[in-house]
């Protein structure tokens, strides 16, 4: 596998290391992603247009560009034509949208200007370095930023009490991330990573868990009433260990779910499909599993005191739990 650097054109600072792979529209597309910028060229070091990606070998540094010709790093804001000789007096920009014409004198200073425009908007285009939630029109533009393809990374960011009802966050990695109080009401996280994740106090009604890893999370708190975490594929959601207390799961379907060892207690699961569940010493203590399908689940070791069990789809058979 071949890996390059991608620099901004006319800079050597802030660069980053990808893998090449697929087509240079493939290449462009991470390019744009990485740096923050819409890049259309890749230049070598030596200001050759690069346009094909057979061209490319392991470790090149590349110069990435918006359709702007190749500017040295190291020539004061010099384009490869003014290095030549062969550029004209005049020299139009594009600065924030608005065009500007100008002579050579001025060139320098107005590159310059349309460099920190540049490094301004990545700036802006990237995760805030400190601590402070993430808001939804931040996460949505790196979604959009983010080819299809490509595992979005949000492992630990905190997106405590932001608004992501109703978004496509499937297959992205939320490991030890912090979304407490988040609305997630609609949500799909179909085989996202929750892993050590919080989530309490969040609102997930309606979500698609779909073969969810949730191991560990904290939850206590939550509303998941209706959710979905029986994948037709056969992959089960994972919620072994996590701390579900005082959650409202009412009407949720979770055949064949994991939730081995989790703690349940008070936890309202009216009305739920655990058919063939693993609840094996689950803490079940005051849950309201009234109106449950429990066929098959195995409760081995779970704590079932003052567990509701009215109403119940099918009959729950001794062997089933031992305590």
């Amino acid at each position: 596998m071949r890996r390059v650097t991608l620099f901004v054109n006319g800079t050597s600072k802030n660069g980053k290391v990808v893998a090449v792979y697929g087509t240079l529209s493939d290449l462009l597309t991470v390019a744009s992603n990485k740096l923050g910028i819409r890049a259309c060229n890749l230049y070598n070091g030596k200001g050759g247009l690069i346009d094909d990606i057979a061209l490319i070998r392991d470790d090149d540094v590349l110069y990435v560009s918006e359709g702007d010709a190749f500017i040295d790093p190291q020539s004061d804001g010099k384009t490869s034509d003014d290095i030549s000789g062969s550029h004209t007096d005049w020299l139009t920009l594009n600065i924030g949208g608005r065009l500007f014409t100008t002579t050579s004198r001025a060139a320098i200073l107005y590159m310059h200007i349309f460099i920190f425009y540049i490094l301004f908007f990545m700036q802006n285009s990237h995760p805030p370095e400190d601590h402070s939630p993430l808001s939804r029109k931040e996460f949505v533009r790196f979604l959009l930023a983010t080819p299809t393809k490509s595992e979005l990374r949000c492992q630990g960011l905190n997106f405590s009490g932001a608004d992501l009802s109703r978004l496509d966050l499937r297959y992205i990695n939320f490991k030890m991330a912090n979304l407490s109080r988040c609305n997630l009401t609609y949500a799909n996280l179909c085989c996202s990573n929750l892993e050590r994740a919080d989530l309490s106090g969040a609102n997930l009604d309606g979500a698609n868990l779909q073969g969810v890893k949730m191991l560990c999370s904290n939850a206590e708190g939550a509303s998941l009433k209706g959710c979905n975490f029986e994948d037709p594929s056969g992959l089960k959601a994972n919620l072994e260990g996590a701390n579900l207390k005082g959650v409202d799961m009412e009407g949720s379907q979770m055949t064949g779910i994991n939730l081995r060892v989790a703690t349940l207690k008070n936890a309202k699961l009216k009305n739920c499909n655990l058919r063939g569940a693993t609840l094996a010493g689950t803490d079940l203590e005051n849950c309201d599993l009234s109106g449950c399908d429990l066929q098959e689940a195995n409760l081995r070791g779970s704590n079932v005191k003052g567990a509701i069990f009215e109403e119940m789809l099918t009959p729950l058979h001794m062997s089933q739990s031992v305590r």
